[in-house]
């Protein structure tokens, strides 16, 4: 991996793009694997709106927190886009560098699917065909995971995006260099913590979801330290429980971006059993009859998941819908 654009004559501790009006900090990323780069970076926008993540015509945007290796944690705008068969990244703000030392994981270096066998049932060996680049992204950020999986807790995801996106857009810093008009670096553990009650519920976050970000904030150095010692599976999701207010849900909703897991999956779901139980077995079907349906692919759950979703597969439209709940008004 080379960053091919660079300031000569500056201090090792000052990043060129971190400089106003400085070129960006740029890499060439050439994929040994397939790689379709908006299905795999999908899953971290949090709808249209994000202020994090924007899909563009002219690529993807994404505004990040990095930690440079000390206690001190830099910001960071990438722009990524397809050229040919590589991606071209570029970064701006005091932590571009390491900002591009994320872009493999983010782009899925380390999935291997080669062990996966997708030829037990058709509509998943045919998704497996057409969708050769997928793969599952790790943003190496736990909080920045965590924190919009807690606020999606037992919501619609109209209700979710909406919260998230006036909480970041109020806490969260600008995202440095050329960003388009919006576009916001997720708060610090410490914004988290700092956001009165009243801000939480004009945002429509009630008082239990709120009170788990906030325990979730104050231990979230030692969350990030799990990248280090686990690329996932049941250590991370214990950890990740000990916090009240997150449960299995919450957990592989966050495993799944932050660490690559490729078994999380995440039970509890609305919609979810139901979906993968028409698409594989033609009926709905509850959590319990979908880890036994999943159990053939233990290890690799989150990658049959991910191609039911990916497959264009729609499940038929009757049975109830959840609700849209303004908790504002308690």
């Amino acid at each position: 991996m080379t960053i091919t654009s660079r300031a000569p004559g500056l201090p090792a501790a000052i990043h060129p793009a971190a400089l106003p009006d400085a070129p960006p900090l740029e890499l060439l990323y050439e994929p040994a694997h397939d790689l379709d780069v908006h299905a795999t970076l999908g899953p971290l926008r949090r709808g249209a709106g994000d202020p994090c993540v924007r899909f563009g015509d002219d690529g993807i945007w994404m505004a990040l927190r990095t930690h440079t290796g000390t206690a001190e944690e830099g910001t960071a705008t990438l722009h990524v886009s397809a050229v040919r068969n590589r991606v071209r990244i570029r970064a701006w703000g005091s932590g571009a560098a390491a900002a591009l030392d994320l872009v493999p994981g983010l782009l899925g270096a380390g999935d291997d699917w080669s062990a996966l066998d997708t030829s037990t049932h058709d509509l998943i060996a045919s998704s497996a065909h057409r969708n050769p680049g997928l793969r599952l992204t790790r943003t190496g950020r736990v909080l920045d995971a965590l924190a919009p999986a807690i606020i999606e807790q037992k919501i619609t995801s109209t209700e979710a995006f909406r919260a998230w996106r006036i909480l970041v857009t109020a806490h969260g810093e600008p995202a440095p260099g050329p960003a388009p008009r919006g576009l916001r670096v997720p708060p610090t553990a410490e914004a988290w913590r700092r956001i009165p009650s009243w801000e939480w519920h004009r945002a429509g976050v009630d008082p239990r979801r709120s009170k788990t970000v906030i325990q979730a904030a104050t231990v979230a150095r030692g969350l990030e330290r799990t990248l280090r010692d686990h690329a996932g599976g049941a250590e991370a999701w214990r950890l990740l429980r000990t916090i009240p207010g997150v449960g299995p849900w919450t957990a592989a909703e966050t495993t799944q971006r932050s660490h690559g897991d490729p078994d999380a999956v995440s039970f509890g779901d609305y919609h979810l059993a139901a979906t993968i139980g028409w698409a594989l077995v033609g009926e709905p079907i509850d959590d319990d009859a979908l880890a036994e349906l999943l159990e053939p692919w233990a290890g690799q759950r989150q990658r049959i998941v991910r191609l039911v979703l990916a497959s264009g597969f729609r499940p038929p439209r009757h049975g109830p819908r959840m609700t849209i709940q303004d908790h504002r008004g308690h």
